[in-house]
């Protein structure tokens, strides 16, 4: 197996502090250097669609709600971990641009619901298959066991922030 920038970094520190555990540094180490290669892959990809990371996440939000696409802008706020203020200027933004229209909520007459416009579904379908197909050259590396694998070990390291 290869070594990588983070192999050397942890020999750097064995040299200088080898009175240390250095296994958490091997682990997060890695996964924040991954996160950013991820982060770029998916500005890229939003970017190919003219949308902001955090307008496909908006988008996508109300996509995956399925038919009619809509939501209440608390459970958007839900969804996105925004505050009320944030979704607001996003739902604007979006609106302004033609993917989302407001409508009245006929379950809460002072309440609205924020709903996708065609416009709107396609651009979020296809940024996502533009991601989907970066992320995927993102795993090429790995056989789909090991996939697999890596997917559980990461939802376990994951559970402490349910």
């Amino acid at each position: 197996m290869e070594h990588d920038e983070v192999d050397r970094l942890v020999e750097a520190w064995q040299r200088e502090r080898a009175d240390l555990d250095l296994s958490p540094v091997e682990v997060f180490s890695r996964i924040g250097r991954l996160s950013r290669h991820l982060d770029l892959a998916r500005r890229s990809a939003f970017t190919a669609h003219a949308i902001e990371p955090w307008e496909f996440d908006v988008l996508a939000a109300l996509r995956r709600a399925g038919e009619p696409y809509q939501l209440t802008p608390g459970r958007l706020i839900r969804e996105t971990l925004v505050t009320s203020g944030t979704m607001t200027n996003r739902v604007d933004r979006l609106a302004a641009r033609g993917l989302v229209q407001r409508a009245p909520d006929p379950g809460d007459r002072r309440g609205v619901l924020v709903g996708l416009t065609p416009a709107g579904r396609s651009t979020v379908d296809a940024a996502f298959e533009e991601l989907l197909n970066r992320e995927r050259l993102l795993l090429e590396s790995l056989p789909e066991g090991d996939r697999t694998r890596l997917a559980d070990l990461l939802r376990t390291l994951m559970s402490p922030f349910r």
